[in-house]
């Protein structure tokens, strides 16, 4: 029998083909992942990493690997020992060695094939090595690793690795060593003793896998969902409350630090029983059945549910409790918009409301958790504002997240707003939303400061000849948006990894606290932030901070229009930052009532902390695929209309609008926690694209158009009811564009306008002087 291989530890298993083998070794994620990881091993050697926080890192960076099942194969999909049918195949780990190439070499090197070795690699640490070989005749695992450790003189050999189970982590191909593809795949017969029948697991086996290249193949490197049924060996459609076991452990994993990894497995799983218990009436044989194994023995397992169950009774944990409540939301909500299926969002959910939107009703009763506490007691007019302020605190919390967009390119959720209204026009209200999302990283800060002041106390004491204190290095990630470019970056320096975030309630403060040098840097920090790019300093001077660090910053600032237009004058304005900002404007309040708001209630914010809790537990590759069909579509259909309108404005804010829209819907999709993008998802993306675009070129158009100087010069903006293709005759000359044009365009201007519609194919040539526009199905 040949061996297994799953996108992750959480997926399922099917067997594992040369050309499967190939396609994860040679896997762009798999390479990533493991650079990574040796990018930060080599922090540690530099002293800039603890050992501990690597090890916690390391863990973490393996979740997004596929595995392999070099032991077995499990023909049912889960990785259980029960299930397992033998490869015949065993593997040797040797730990802690600082150069594994060299070991290898000089352990190994023409051996291999004598010692029945048909995979030698580099372990993802870099700093072990792995071993494939093929048990001698007669031997199980545990005797198959012994008789490799005398040939290796290793006594020190892990002697762990004997789960039929046990995974090994894919590296990439350049980690390889030592390879016989021949003898791994090689269909062979094991002595390895099994429960099992071999012949009606093959049976059961085949009818499962089917497809299964296929579905590998289609789905590449991204992580599959926690809710597969292998983690489950029986009984996983056992309930509480009409709530899923398997639901309640998935929300578990996400809250409390991920699934366990190999050297975690008994504590993690045991504090899970203690919990798990007091939904389960204190019950064995419900714990036995909805408890994942994760590769341990029934026997095991056994032990660690007879180990929980002896405990005192304490009730129903705190957070037991909070993860039934969310998911009994959960269920309902999903029952009540399967029972309403009219509620559903369609393509108009985003409606123009003068120069404001407001949520249709029914997209606003689907907001995920979080969002829709955001908008309790606001005014349905100041919706819009609301949800953009608190969008980029949101995704600095999702800060670990990996999205792909619709281009192929890898990107993070960097966010920046900046709501803008007359004053006292109320954009209170959006302070007040912020300041809940922002309890968490307030309070963790505030610790880190107080750390802080304290080394500054000891090294401002400390006598002449006495030993400057270690700088703790606090990681603060609320930083007050007049701070210096120099402790600016300190901060970055310290961030190890995370995002920045910075709430101003004066932009018209921002601006005069920063002179004319340092204005243009930070400028230039924010731009850098919306995709993660490099930024730095040097000085001679030791007492000024230098580096050159990745600038992830999220912000969101109030202001006033006045104070926007003071910042995004005609000489800035086009360098692309204008481009990068979520707009919103607050209603026109002149000569209005006033308005009402109403308290949020303590539910309310303990909900919107249930949100930040849930957007902080996720890391990794998140795969959004609707979510970039939608986007893609909408940029090209406004790449469309822009080409109509020969608009460069539109065409400029297009882009980027897009980007903001898409990364607006995978928070949406993060906090929702489905699996896959709902409709209503896609719709409130597009609707963020739209309204991005609309208050872009609403804040920015004007003063940006007077920038370009080719095609659109001086020309006059048209709408897209008044287009100037559609205004042209079916046939027509250059003095007929030029007749609509005005006179304001350049004749090069002219001639470019009609080289891009020729090569769009929206006209062709008749003869020397006149074109023929082409109708939408001949195109």
């Amino acid at each position: 029998m040949s061996f297994g291989i799953a996108l992750s530890v959480r997926s399922r298993v099917r067997e594992c083909t040369p050309a499967l083998f190939n396609q994860v070794v040679d896997s762009e994620q798999t390479a990533r992942v493991c650079a990574e990881i040796e990018d930060a091993l080599e922090k540690v050697r530099r002293g800039e990493m603890s050992r501990e926080d690597f090890e916690t890192y390391k863990a973490e960076q393996k979740k997004r690997l596929a595995i392999f099942t070099p032991h077995a194969m499990f023909p049912k999909g889960r990785r259980v020992n029960e299930d397992a049918v033998p490869s015949g195949l065993s593997m040797y780990d040797v730990d802690h060695i600082p150069a594994p190439r060299g070991y290898f070499q000089s352990m190994i090197g023409d051996r291999a094939g004598e010692l029945g070795i048909v995979l030698a690699h580099v372990t993802p640490s870099t700093e072990g090595l792995r071993l494939f070989f093929v048990m001698p005749d007669g031997m199980n695992l545990e005797e198959a690793q012994r008789w490799m450790s005398r040939q290796l003189g290793d006594a020190d050999y892990d002697g762990c690795v004997k789960d039929l189970a046990r995974c090994s982590f894919v590296v990439p191909r350049d980690y390889i060593l030592y390879l016989d593809e021949q003898e791994l795949f090689l269909d062979r017969k094991s002595t390895e003793p099994t429960e099992k029948t071999k012949g009606t697991e093959e049976k059961e086996g085949t009818e499962e896998k089917e497809g299964d290249d296929e579905a590998l193949h289609s789905t590449g490197e991204e992580m599959e969902s926690a809710t597969h049924s292998s983690l489950f060996t029986h009984h996983s459609s056992l309930t509480f409350k009409g709530i899923p076991y398997e639901d309640i452990i998935r929300e578990w994993w996400l809250r409390t630090g991920g699934e366990p990894q190999e050297g975690e497995r008994n504590v993690k799983l045991h504090k899970l029983a203690v919990n798990l218990r007091a939904i389960c009436d204190n019950k064995r044989e419900v714990l036995l059945a909805v408890m994942p194994r994760f590769g341990l023995s029934e026997g095991e397992l056994k032990s660690i549910v007879d180990s929980a169950c002896k405990e005192e009774p304490k009730g129903v944990s705190k957070l037991m409790q909070s993860i039934v409540e969310s998911e009994e939301r959960r269920v309902k909500s999903e029952e009540f918009a399967a029972a309403h299926p009219e509620l559903d969002a369609d393509a108009e959910d985003a409606q123009v409301d003068s120069s404001f939107f407001t949520l249709h009703s029914s997209l606003k009763r689907l907001l995920p958790m979080g969002l829709k506490e955001s908008l309790t007691g606001v005014p349905v007019s100041m919706h819009m504002p609301v949800l953009c302020s608190v969008l980029p605190i949101a995704a600095a919390y999702a800060d670990q997240v990996e999205v792909e967009y619709c281009d192929g390119m890898r990107q993070r959720l960097g966010l920046m707003s900046i709501i803008r209204g007359e004053q006292a026009s109320g954009k209170s209200v959006c302070k007040n939303a912020v300041d809940v999302w922002k309890r968490q990283f307030d309070e963790e800060d505030a610790l880190a400061r107080k750390r802080e002041e304290e080394w500054k106390e000891r090294k401002k004491s400390r006598k002449a000849n006495e030993k400057a204190p270690d700088d703790p290095k606090v990681l603060i990630r609320m930083v007050p948006v007049t701070v210096s470019c120099s402790t600016l970056l300190k901060r970055f320096k310290n961030s190890n990894g995370h995002t920045l975030y910075s709430f101003g309630e004066e932009l018209d403060t921002l601006r005069k606290t920063n002179g004319a040098g340092s204005w243009s840097s930070k400028y230039d920090i924010y731009r850098l932030s919306f995709d993660r790019g490099e930024w730095g300093q040097d000085y001679n001077s030791d007492q000024a901070e230098s580096g050159v660090v990745k600038v992830a910053y999220n912000w969101t600032m109030l202001g006033t229009n006045g104070a926007m237009r003071k910042c995004f004058k005609a000489d800035n304005i086009e360098n692309g930052l204008s481009s990068r900002i979520l707009v919103a404007e607050m209603p026109d309040s002149s000569f209005a009532k006033m308005p009402k708001f109403a308290r949020r209630s303590a539910e309310d914010e303990a909900r919107i902390q249930e949100a930040v809790t849930r957007l902080r537990s996720y890391s990794g590759f998140v795969d959004t695929p609707r979510l970039r069909k939608v986007i893609e579509t909408w940029v090209e259909e406004k790449r469309v209309e822009a080409a109509k309108d020969i608009d460069r404005v539109k065409d400029t804010y297009r882009k980027r609008a897009a980007v903001i829209g898409f990364r607006c819907g995978v928070v949406f999709h993060l906090l929702s926690g489905c699996t896959r993008e709902s409709k209503a998802c896609q719709d409130f993306a597009l609707m963020m694209a739209d309204y991005t675009l609309q208050q872009q070129i609403a804040a920015f158009g004007e003063t940006l158009e007077g920038q370009f100087t080719d095609a659109r010069s001086e020309c006059q903006r048209y709408g897209s009811n008044h287009s100037v293709y559609d205004q042209l005759p079916p046939t027509f000359s250059m003095g007929d564009l030029r007749a609509l044009k005005r006179g304001f365009c350049s004749e090069a201007a002219l001639r470019k306008i009609i080289s891009r519609w020729y090569r769009d194919k929206w006209i062709e040539k008749t003869d020397k002087a006149h074109w023929k526009k082409i109708a939408s199905d001949e195109k």
